[in-house]
């Protein structure tokens, strides 16, 4: 992910600023603002603006992302959530794991992605508000039609059964916990009403009172999940959303569960593919990240033959001619020189809302930058493509700060790169031990036998 040639915008309200400085100090990727940072990324933006285009426009689309760790495959998928906010998607980020979020059980998929549905209006979770919308949506097309206050409950009514009739060929249950809701609301029961709609977004052990009076039974199964997305698609539509926009972040951790959950979970892999193929799901961005491993390596992807055909891209060309537009895309990683621009970039941003920022570029000139990017990269072994983390969080919390706080304070005088491992991850972990002495490789163990 080259951040050569910045083309921030100039002017940055204070609050998206403050997000994203705050987020780096902690050594987080930020939730927003994004775009303050995505130089680089214009070799993507026209093709994925025009598939997000035409999933606004009633169509379905899949994305396979790919990079090793560290490249910025989280960064990327929230920067195009950001583009895909902006046109009125709903968004929702999905961490893919073997005991929270198992991928071969799609009611939990489901239930995540209820949990973390986010609008450019409605943080996590915006369920109730997209399904509040829908009804008022559907009280306003009705009394348009010159329905009556009276008549308006019968009218509405129609309109849901109408509305949802595709999906409930295959989830009828959808159609009546929402019938459900609406009663409980209408009666004055609130309980009754957060519970049913706790039913509705897939959440387990919702109580057998609720579930009765709404006329649903059990809880959401795996095949039912298809169904409830297909629902819950429809009612983003008309309460006026253009899309849903769905990351499933970290899928490779298929690799390290037991084959069994590795083989259900890579065809239910297939089968969400198919699915947004087919067209089941009009309105749709899919999005998946993974690394090289997962995509390529006989414990992934290629264990499922039906699965790596259909996410099977040619990568062996010069990487300034990869499609945009296949369904598998990779993200190349940083070198020094975008690093470096990268922290230019920050320096900048940092800079505009610092109490003395005369004082932060003077010191922080880019020199320096370029020897602290080459440092934390050396920290990790000369690893740069993922130095970006540790490198920013550096840069912000360590040095910018404390320039722009203490004018006495020169950090080629007073200050010293120091990395521990409690504040690296695994990843990072294992490349700093080959710095200190540690093991590169497993044959570099010693066995005593």
């Amino acid at each position: 992910m080259s951040t050569t040639g910045s083309q921030r915008p100039t002017q940055v309200s204070a609050a998206r600023r403050r997000t994203v400085i705050d987020a780096l100090r902690r050594g987080a990727v930020p939730d927003s603002g994004l775009d303050l940072l995505a130089t680089g990324l214009d070799r993507f933006e026209g093709a994925l603006d025009a598939e997000l285009d035409a999933v606004a426009s009633g169509g379905s689309v899949f994305k396979a992302v790919r990079g090793e760790y560290g490249s910025g495959k989280t960064f990327f998928t929230r920067w195009l959530g950001e583009r895909a906010k902006r046109r009125n998607f709903a968004v929702a980020e999905i961490q893919i794991s073997e005991n929270e979020t198992p991928l071969h059980r799609l009611e939990t998929v489901y239930r995540r992605l209820t949990e973390r549905l986010t609008t450019s209006s409605f943080p996590p979770s915006a369920l109730r508000p997209v399904v509040d919308a829908w009804f008022y949506a559907l009280e306003e097309d009705a009394l348009a039609a010159g329905t009556s206050e009276d008549e308006l409950p019968g009218e509405v009514e129609k309109l849901l059964v109408a509305r949802l009739a595709e999906v409930s060929r295959h989830a009828p249950s959808f159609a009546t916990a929402l019938r459900g809701y609406r009663a409980a609301l209408a009666g004055g029961d609130e309980a009754t009403a957060a519970a049913v709609l706790a039913w509705l977004g897939g959440q387990p052990h919702v109580a057998a009172a609720a579930r009765r009076s709404a006329g649903v039974r059990g809880d959401l199964d795996h095949f039912g999940a298809l169904g409830f997305l297909q629902g819950l698609l429809t009612v983003l539509r008309d309460s006026g959303h253009t899309g849903l926009f769905v990351v499933l972040d970290e899928v490779e951790t298929l690799q390290r569960v037991r084959s069994d959950a590795r083989d259900k979970a890579l065809n239910a892999l297939r089968q969400l593919i198919d699915e947004v193929h087919s067209g089941r799901f009009p309105g749709l961005y899919l999005v998946i990240t993974g690394t090289p491993a997962f995509y390529d390596g006989q414990q992934g992807v290629q264990r499922l033959a039906p699965l790596a055909q259909r996410l099977a891209t040619d990568f062996t060309t010069d990487p300034r001619f990869d499609n945009p537009r296949a369904v598998q895309i990779r993200l190349p990683g940083f070198n020094q020189e975008s690093l470096i621009g990268l922290g230019v970039t920050i320096r900048d941003l940092y800079a505009d809302a610092a109490e003395k920022p005369e004082r932060v570029r003077k010191v922080v000139d880019d020199a320096y930058v370029a020897d602290l990017a080459l440092a934390v990269g050396g920290a990790l072994g000369g690893k740069v493509g993922v130095a970006p983390r540790l490198f920013l969080k550096k840069l912000v919390g360590d040095v910018l700060d404390r320039v722009d706080q203490f004018d006495d304070f020169h950090p080629r005088q007073h200050y010293r790169l120091t990395v521990s491992s409690s504040e690296l991850t695994d990843v990072e972990r294992n490349l700093a031990a080959t710095v200190t002495g540690g093991p590169a490789t497993a044959d570099d163990i010693d066995l005593e036998l």
